[in-house]
């Protein structure tokens, strides 16, 4: 386990480094210049060029790269462009939305895919054959329109939950777990296809395999041989499959909190991209690209649970 934390180590602070760089550079080919954004059309040369030198974006890149990064190591991403506010700031407010976000997405995902899967796995015939069409819709349907219709059904329609905007759990729990049920459902229904059919193509592999027959031979109840045994060795590529999941759910957050008008780093990222905010789009970056490491740990931690064998 010491040499797993190790090695993560090793290849996440370069992978960290790597995204930085990559989006520095990239955001320099973006079109339109961050003085004329704040300015406006009608700014005098002179005056952008004023502005820009007083940004620092008259330096090279490479110099503005290691300002930032100096910055960054020691807390420091600093100041946003368009609005003046702390870089640090923003982020640690719009952080919760996002992994709520998420987090509440990925445990949908989670419990409709591999509770889809066993039940194709093990029912087989018109149910397994449900699963894949699910699968398929699942996979077609793009998270955003499916995010509509849950708004014209449960916001319009019922008026059940509320259609747009969010409420922290410190402002109010009822209401921070009403608003976040539309958006969550669009990422984690749309999200739980993939983990339904790994789910159910591993269940039913493991109820070929001779362990099972010999169990049910010993007089074994078919509850304990799935639960106990069956789940357990098909658990360890699920868990890959809803780690993949979790990091493609960075993109759909995007969509989600600009559909539902939420304050998270999608929205966030969307709106320093047009003002060409390079330090909030820096820090959108590194945020995102912490959260993948993270989630690879803990996918690695729960496979070498799951799997003895990768822990050598």
């Amino acid at each position: 386990m010491r040499r797993l934390l190790l090695r993560w180590l090793l290849t996440s602070i370069p992978l960290v480094l790597a995204v930085s760089m990559l989006t520095f550079a990239l955001t320099a080919f973006v079109p339109g210049d961050a003085a004329r954004s704040i300015l406006g059309p009608n700014a005098t040369p002179e005056l952008v060029a004023q502005l820009r030198a007083q940004l620092g974006l008259d330096q090279p890149l490479w110099k503005q790269y290691w300002n930032w990064l100096t910055g960054a190591v020691h807390g420091d991403f600093g100041t946003s462009i368009a609005s003046g506010s702390s870089v640090a700031s923003d982020l640690g407010s719009r952080l919760p939305v996002t992994l709520s976000l998420m987090i509440g997405a990925v445990l949908v995902a989670g419990l409709v895919g591999v509770g889809l899967g066993v039940l194709g796995a093990l029912r087989g015939g018109w149910l397994g054959k449900v699963v894949d069409i699910v699968s398929l819709v699942g996979a077609a349907v793009p998270s955003f329109w499916f995010g509509l219709i849950l708004v014209t059904l449960f916001a319009v329609q019922f008026k059940v939950f509320p259609a747009t905007g969010y409420v922290s759990f410190g402002d109010d729990p009822r209401m921070w777990l009403s608003s976040l049920v539309l958006p969550v459902l669009t990422l984690g229904l749309t999200s739980s296809a993939p983990v339904a059919k790994q789910t159910r193509d591993g269940v039913r592999g493991e109820l070929e395999r001779d362990y099972v027959m010999m169990l049910r031979a010993r007089g074994t109840s078919e509850r304990s041989i799935i639960f106990r045994h069956v789940l357990r060795n098909a658990a360890a590529p699920v868990v890959t499959v809803l780690g993949l999941v979790l990091i493609a759910m960075l993109s759909g957050t995007v969509l989600a909190e600009t559909v539902f008008v939420m304050p998270g780093l999608g929205g966030l990222a969307v709106s320093a991209t047009q003002a060409h905010d390079i330090p909030e789009i820096q820090g959108v970056a590194v945020v995102f690209s912490i959260i993948v490491v993270i989630v690879n740990l803990i996918v690695e931690l729960l496979y070498a649970a799951l799997n003895p064998r990768v822990r050598t």
